[in-house]
């Protein structure tokens, strides 16, 4: 079992910047992991994922050029840093691994999941 600890949200203007981390109980060879969001009423959305190397799989077309993914393995640490922050990015972030080195389209092959941080952008 792993357990993701996410932190860094918050609040925060509107062209500001935050840094989400998560971090992971334990290290996992061939991992893929992602940030996905979620704000009350709508689907949880795929934000970005990495697999363990550092290749970037995954960005969402919102949030290109804005937002950048990192996975730091000495520290079984994942990144999200976020830049040019608009209203449309409040919502709660979550992010999930998946042992096995693909990184799926579909959430629900995600295995672990964290408890979310939330970011609000005003």
């Amino acid at each position: 079992h792993v357990q993701l600890v996410e932190s860094g949200g918050g609040s925060v203007q509107a062209g500001g910047s935050l840094r989400l981390s998560c971090a992971r109980s334990r290290d996992i060879r061939s991992l893929c992991m992602a940030w996905f969001r979620q704000t009350p009423g709508k689907e949880r959305e795929e934000v970005a994922s990495i697999y363990s190397d550092g290749r970037i799989a995954y960005y969402a077309d919102s949030v290109k050029g804005r937002f950048t993914i990192s996975v730091d393995n000495d520290k079984n640490t994942l990144y999200l840093q976020m830049n040019s922050l608009s209203p449309e990015d409040t919502a709660m972030y979550y992010c999930a691994a998946r042992p096995g080195g693909f990184c799926p389209a579909d959430e629900n092959e995600f295995d672990y999941w964290g408890q979310g941080t939330q970011v609000t952008v005003s």
